[in-house]
């Protein structure tokens, strides 16, 4: 079979079709053709040596849309349309940039939906992370006010368009002017300019505070962000965008505001007993953005031969949305 394996560490141009051995379905495990999957940075990370020693006989990748060839245990029915997220992927087993994949029972979710594998491609590792973050660990509800700090990334747009459909009210941030039309687009309420202090100008708008807080840009702005909430606000920390994971010098008294509560979520739990991948709502999801309710948030779709130019984009930064790749 092909797979996309990074032959070394580097910058796009590393990265090269070959021939693989197909992987054997072991017990607890599904076999799934690949139809399509999203890119993630996780990628980047994992192609230019971040992560250590790469293994040039596993593909990169931590998510995808396809469907099942085989599921010895018979929980999934041969052809069935499936997407699959984390569970090892890239570090453990083959990722999503090979052709044919084998992943963990837990990690799959079967999809109903009449959605095309290409639009299913951009939404599982977004919207499940979504998912985990504002449902299960912010617990929002609807009329609820929700700051997104970091909302121009995938994730960001992710929980912009998700929170929106949940019916709360969005505050979404970004550094740049040039992406104020892009996120009123994709249904922000409010949108606030981000020089490193927002808390004065979100109290502007909201005196009071606001309810919750999804915190994508990390430690470097989690304190002034804990700084918009109410009275037993909450935020989950879900990205490092700004830098490492670590608040110099924080103070319990002086720099968590009292009755405020600080979380963090990671997306690793995904697919373990504690958050099950049948449990998500990433059917109504995908339901929700075939019949146009919901945003579709791809902002460019590359073959699987362009595999070298889809790097490239992600690597410039300057795509606002999920880049998607066709398998088949």
């Amino acid at each position: 079979m092909k797979a996309i394996i990074a032959t070394q560490a580097g910058g796009p141009e590393v990265l090269e079709i070959c021939d693989v051995n197909e992987p054997m379905t072991e017990q607890g495990e599904v076999k799934i053709r690949v139809k399509a999957f999203g890119l993630n940075k996780a990628e980047t990370y994992y192609r230019n040596g971040a992560f250590g020693t790469l293994n040039a006989e596993r593909a990169p990748g931590i998510e995808a849309a396809g469907e099942i060839m085989e599921d010895p245990s018979g929980t999934f029915q041969v052809g069935d349309k499936v997407v699959t997220a984390m569970g090892g992927m890239m570090f453990v087993r083959h990722g999503s940039y090979a052709e044919i994949i084998t992943v963990n029972k837990s990690n799959v979710q079967r999809i109903n939906s009449n959605i095309d594998y290409v639009t299913l491609a951009a939404l599982p590792e977004l919207y499940l992370t979504a998912w985990g973050a504002l449902d299960k660990t912010l617990n929002i509800q609807a009329g609820e006010t929700l700051l997104i700090r970091g909302a121009t990334s995938g994730l960001g747009l992710a929980a912009l368009t998700y929170a929106k459909a949940r019916g709360l009210t969005v505050i979404a941030t970004t550094r740049q002017t040039n992406n104020v039309e892009r996120l009123t687009a994709l249904g922000a309420d409010h949108v606030v300019i981000d020089d490193g202090s927002i808390s004065e100008a979100v109290r502007t708008l909201y005196p009071t505070g606001l309810d919750k807080a999804l915190e994508v840009v990390g430690a470097s702005t989690v304190v002034d962000t804990m700084k918009t909430l109410k009275s037993w606000g909450e935020v989950t920390v879900v990205g490092l965008l700004g830098g490492a994971p670590v608040i110099e010098n924080f103070g319990l008294m002086s720099d968590l505001p009292s009755s405020v509560k600080l979380s963090f979520f990671q997306s690793g739990m995904l697919g373990t007993e504690a958050l099950p991948l049948n449990a998500s709502p990433l059917n109504w999801i995908a339901d929700q953005v075939m019949n146009g309710s919901m945003p579709n948030i791809t902002t460019q779709v590359f073959n699987y031969d362009e595999i070298r130019q889809a790097h490239a984009l992600m690597d410039s930064n300057k795509a606002i949305g999920k880049i998607v790749v066709k398998a088949h």
